[in-house]
């Protein structure tokens, strides 16, 4: 367990031929030249080339660092926000600590931001939901947020899979059952996006995010003497699922089913109970169409999406058909069917078969099945299947009903927002999701 706060290096771009910015107050190189105002970045053969303001280049093999001075930030242009979901879109951001530009083999640059733990966490709280949320929840957050985080950076790194493509959780034949982690990304630690935590500079901290933080240092969720991996996903959709169902096979006991509400509510267990749970509309917290509360606490681009609690898609089946067959690589002919096989206890899918005239094919887990049915992310497996048909029988239509915007596991943004305006305490919020967990000071 970490006894003094550690820095964080964050993946602001990768894969950039160019990288576009601005120095706002001096920044120091390591042979102490000093650089401030617009400046461009580009690889070649290995090395990054700077060109400042002042028409003055430096260049540097592999990595330059540049030391924030007093005061001092940086801005990046076309920093990509939402990466391959429904939301993504490009903004001009700026970030506190001192920037790495790195060079890369195949001619591109990585920007990242390396700044301390406690100064990054006032802007993924801020990032990841309005800074105008109830204190408790924000305070929640940070305690949350810092104990993912320093989970992650306490345990063994993961290398990334070679193909991109998930991690295979020992597939048959015919399955294609992937899930995928906290991977080692290449020169930083997280990324700044929806894949590990969103983290969008410094534009969007308020007064009160950093009260959240600061009045809960170095305080993080432990169960048995570690710091939880402590996940998260914007609405459970009434419950919460079991974090065995989304990645790999070993059950974590604070990451488990809860009723996301006052009330109990029984796992789903069979198709049936599936349909009626994501037909109706329980009392959970997160099922809330209040504007104004809504408005308080997501950011405007989460507002975009106004159906979270319940939802609907409605594909052609040749429109869908054509998505499977960009996203797994096969032509299914004519799809006949979808048929659910096996699911978890908050009605998310674990197991999907795929039936066509051509193909058939078994898909898992969680994001895997979102990923293979929309053009971006389903917001959930937690659908239902129906549609039309024509004379013959021949589908002609595939409607999916669902509930929840995430994958589920952890804690439930929407509703621990609205848990912390009715009244209740950071701690308690916490606790309700994380059972059996612990707050620590860790340092």
């Amino acid at each position: 367990m970490m006894t003094e706060e550690p820095k964080i290096r964050v993946g602001i771009l990768t894969g950039r031929r160019q990288v576009r910015g601005g120095f706002n107050g001096p920044f120091r190189l390591e042979n102490g030249a000093s650089v401030d105002g617009p400046f461009s970045a580009h690889a070649e053969g290995g090395r990054i080339t700077i060109m400042d303001s002042r028409g003055r280049s430096f260049a540097g093999a592999g990595t330059i660092r540049f030391a924030r001075g007093e005061s001092s930030s940086f801005t990046l242009f076309g920093v990509r926000i939402g990466i391959r979901f429904h939301w993504e879109r490009e903004q001009e951001q700026t970030f506190q600590g001192d920037l790495m530009l790195m060079a890369r083999g195949d001619g591109a640059v990585t920007a990242v931001n390396e700044l301390p733990l406690e100064s990054y966490l006032e802007s993924v709280i801020a990032s990841e939901m309005s800074a105008s949320a109830p204190p408790e929840f924000l305070r929640a957050h940070a305690i949350m947020s810092r104990s993912w985080v320093a989970s992650m950076l306490e345990r063994p790194r993961e290398p990334a899979p070679a193909t991109g493509a998930g991690r295979p959780d020992h597939p048959q034949p015919g399955e294609r059952i992937a899930w995928y982690g906290r991977e080692e990304h290449d020169g930083f630690d997280v990324c700044a996006d929806d894949h590990c935590q969103r983290y969008q500079g410094v534009g969007v901290v308020s007064r009160a995010v950093r009260d959240a933080v600061r009045s809960s240092r170095g305080i993080c969720l432990t169960y048995g003497g570690e710091i939880c991996d402590a996940r998260y996903h914007k609405s459970c959709g009434g419950l919460t699922e079991n974090f065995e169902n989304v990645w790999e096979e070993t059950p974590v006991p604070y990451l488990c089913s809860v009723s996301d509400s006052t009330r109990f509510f029984p796992a789903v267990r069979n198709e049936e109970e599936a349909r009626q749970w994501i037909c109706g509309s329980p009392e959970a917290h997160c099922n809330t169409s209040d504007a104004g509360l809504l408005r308080q606490i997501l950011p405007a681009f989460d507002r975009e999406t106004a159906d979270f609690f319940r939802w609907k898609t409605v594909y052609a089946r040749e429109e869908l058909e054509e998505i499977l067959r960009e996203k797994t690589g096969l032509d299914f002919g004519v799809l006949q069917r979808l048929t659910p096989l096996e699911r978890g206890p908050s009605g998310r899918i674990v197991r999907l078969e795929i039936q066509g005239s051509k193909e058939r094919l078994v898909v898992g887990k969680e994001l895997e099945i979102r990923r293979c049915l929309s053009r971006s992310h389903l917001y959930s497996s937690a659908f239902i299947v129906s549609g039309d048909c024509d004379p013959s029988g021949q589908p002609v239509q595939f409607v999916l009903e669902g509930a929840g915007w995430g994958h589920g596991v952890g804690l439930c943004q929407i509703g621990a927002a609205v848990m912390a305006a009715r009244g209740a305490r950071g701690e308690d919020i916490l606790k309700h999701y994380f059972r059996g967990a612990a707050l620590r000071r860790c340092y």
